[in-house]
């Protein structure tokens, strides 16, 4: 919850000037700033997703936001899923996997976010838990899932490059789709996570709030000095 137009379109406007070859960027900002963000991105290779978006094209749904309101606008697709919207407005396992196929059926892509707790991690049940969250979803040329272990955001604490490639190989082994990882990625430690075999991008939080910080992770996976 954070940039609304005014900021929004200060950041897609230094962006927008940044020569980012090699690399997909897809900016997910609040649905007030997904309009300004669309309109200054065009002709541009960056992409404009939403955080979230709603199983339903219409209805007694007060807050929500259909597929079709957000292809109207412009936007490519949604982030589903993530765990601050499990953590804190009660999304689970089923309305996760509503929301990707309403969003996947109506021709949008698709981040639906996976991941374990640390208490999960401590009892050992990770792999239990990514199994789980993916009962819910099926492999779709539009879809992408991202690990974000849920000890690791805004905690400072990062998964190490081998907790990072485990758990993205796993998900791989049930689910061939590609997995971005999600949790305190920095400038200072993206290419190393990002080198990983089975990391295949990064979903970017906290980082990505600074325009400088946000191209620097972007230059780190397409290989771009800095």
């Amino acid at each position: 919850m954070y940039k609304g137009a005014a900021e929004a379109a200060e950041f897609c406007l230094g962006l927008r000037e940044e020569e980012l070859e090699g690399v997909d960027v897809v900016v997910c900002p609040p649905f007030v700033s997904l309009a300004v963000a669309v309109q200054l991105l065009a002709g541009t290779e960056i992409a404009v997703a939403a955080q979230n978006v709603h199983w339903e094209e219409e209805g007694p749904y007060t807050g929500e936001i259909s597929a079709e309101m957000l292809l109207e606008l412009g936007v490519y697709g949604a982030i589903v899923g993530h765990s601050e919207r499990r953590q804190y407005f009660g999304e689970t396992d089923e309305t996760v996997g509503d929301r990707v196929r309403a969003a996947l059926a109506a021709g949008m892509f698709v981040i639906a976010c996976v991941g374990e707790t640390e208490w999960e991690r401590e009892r050992g049940e990770t792999e239990g838990v990514l199994q789980r969250q993916r009962s819910a979803l099926d492999a779709d040329d539009n879809l992408v899932l991202a690990y974000e272990p849920v000890w690791a955001i805004g905690t400072g604490k990062t998964a190490t490059p081998e907790i990072a490639q485990e758990a993205h190989a796993f998900i791989k082994s049930i689910l061939d789709v590609p997995v971005l990882y999600g949790g305190s990625v920095k400038p200072d430690n993206a290419a190393v996570l990002l080198s990983q075999p089975d990391v295949d991008g990064a979903l970017v939080g906290g980082a990505s709030l600074d325009l400088e910080s946000f191209i620097a992770i972007c230059r780190a996976g397409a290989n771009i000095p800095s």
